[in-house]
């Protein structure tokens, strides 16, 4: 949600649909001093990635209405938003949880199975969702996350 609101941020405030690469490292970096600018570049790029931006010959239009999002008086984001989510990670926790055993023990099944069943021909994320089917772990919302991994 943080990440949501520092995007929005520029675009209420100019109330333009699209602006410049230049226009928002501005705004974050020197304007509002949120951060330097190259943090503000790793900004743009994890809102791409997250589908909250598109950018298109250096202009990027925001994809949902920023009039949606309210940015509270005296707003600053944290550093959360240079974190990004691996899928992977947050099904590797996922099913430590349910196994009940310690993240060491799953990468190494995980590996286990990579090297043992599938000669090394398979990547971590499809090898976690068959340990997330071993230990009935609901995977689905994560599916999308993953197939996206995989294609990187």
């Amino acid at each position: 949600m943080t990440l949501q609101i520092t995007i929005a941020a520029p675009f209420r405030h100019t109330r333009k649909t699209s602006l410049r690469r230049n226009e928002l490292v501005y705004y974050y970096a020197l304007d509002r001093k949120w951060m330097n600018t190259d943090q503000a570049a790793v900004l743009l790029r994890h809102a791409e990635e997250a589908g909250l931006l598109r950018q298109e010959n250096g202009v990027f239009s925001i994809l949902f209405d920023p009039a949606t999002v309210t940015i509270p008086i005296g707003f600053r984001p944290s550093s959360t938003i240079f974190e990004t989510n691996d899928p992977a990670q947050d099904l590797i926790a996922r099913i430590t949880k349910a196994a009940g055993v310690p993240e060491t023990d799953i990468v190494a099944e995980m590996n286990k199975i990579i090297r043992d069943q599938f000669c090394g021909n398979l990547l971590p994320p499809a090898a976690l969702v068959l340990l997330a089917k071993k230990y009935h772990v609901p995977y689905e919302d994560l599916r999308e996350a993953l197939i996206s991994a995989v294609k990187k």
